[in-house]
């Protein structure tokens, strides 16, 4: 019987959606496997997030507690995530795929003698590891990946695994944790987020992207109401952030955020090759576009031909009357 143990990341104050789908496909894997499945809570205030992740069924819940954490510092996290894995001893060690996680995974895993996988979109185990599919090329390609070893860390996309609660009873362990000031290498002075009050496009259920036939102030306001109706994040093509329509950090595609919300509203977009890298994986695909031949409509599972300007102030409408 070996540990699948998961990083349960927390972001402005909640647990990032993503790490309870890998904490939900762990504790599969684990019950089909014969195996534990337990998770890692790693923040100034753990303690606060232990019955949130109990409901997803761990048998253990680790924790390390201290206002360092509340810096978001990889040194810090890095020595915990090291301490944690001496006292769990996991097989798999799987986490959400954060910018976090692209810039710790490297060291941990030399730092443990492990091997890695990141930002991977599904993976199983087999007698010798883990087997796993990387989106490459555009998204146009799944690649096929094999980790073999007695420790394995992976990455997981947003979404690629739907939220599934568990009924273990899951016991807490408090590690102790102290990092000396002269570890720590670098100072966090800021964090300047976009401007407004967005939702993280990496967690949002829904999003309503824009792209250049909405690059007006009216489609913009269009934009912006769907999105407040629907309670969704809003994203862009290149072609709105280029043109400082629209800010970057709403980017979505190869040069930007990968995104696989449960709905995503392309408004105005073509289905350039490099927009559709970023969310291809989304559940359900609707597109709006004037042009019946755009190519966004070849992945779309629903589409309507038509002008933005008219098709969404009535869709908007419905979509009050439904919400009442």
């Amino acid at each position: 019987m070996s540990t699948l143990l998961t990083h349960i990341a927390i972001s402005d104050g909640k647990i990032k959606r993503s790490s309870l789908e890998v904490l939900s496909h762990m504790r599969q894997l684990a019950e089909a496997n014969r195996h534990t499945a337990e998770a890692v809570i790693i923040d100034a205030e753990a303690s606060n997030y232990v019955d949130e992740v109990k409901k997803y069924g761990p048998s253990t819940i680790y924790t390390v507690e201290d206002p360092i954490f509340e810096n978001h510092m990889n040194t810090p996290l890095l020595k915990a995530l090291t301490k944690v894995m001496d006292e769990a001893e996991p097989y798999i060690f799987g986490f959400g795929s954060t910018e976090s996680t692209k810039d710790i995974l490297g060291a941990l895993a030399a730092n443990q003698d492990a091997a890695v996988l990141s930002d991977v979109s599904e993976f199983e185990l087999t007698d010798e590891g883990i087997e796993a599919k990387r989106p490459v090329m555009a998204a146009k390609i799944l690649s096929d990946n094999v980790a073999e070893g007695d420790r394995i860390l992976v990455s997981v996309r947003s979404g690629s695994y739907d939220l599934d609660e568990g009924d273990a009873d899951a016991d807490v362990v408090d590690i102790d944790f102290s990092i000396d000031d002269s570890e720590i290498q670098a100072t966090l002075r800021e964090i300047i987020g976009a401007s407004g009050d967005k939702i993280d496009l990496a967690e949002a259920e829904t999003i309503v992207a824009a792209g250049r036939g909405a690059k007006d102030e009216e489609g913009q306001d269009l934009i912006n109401e769907l999105a407040s109706v629907l309670n969704a994040g809003i994203g862009a093509s290149r072609a709105l952030t280029e043109a400082g329509i629209m800010d970057p950090s709403l980017q979505i595609g190869q040069t930007g955020k990968v995104v696989s919300p449960q709905l995503y509203i392309a408004v105005g977009i073509s289905g350039a090759i490099q927009h559709v890298a970023g969310m291809t994986n989304s559940k359900v695909i609707v597109a709006i576009n004037k042009d019946p031949d755009a190519p966004i409509f070849d992945i779309a599972d629903y589409g309507i031909v038509g002008d933005l300007y008219k098709v969404l102030p009535p869709f908007i409408e419905e979509l009050k009357k439904i919400k009442g």
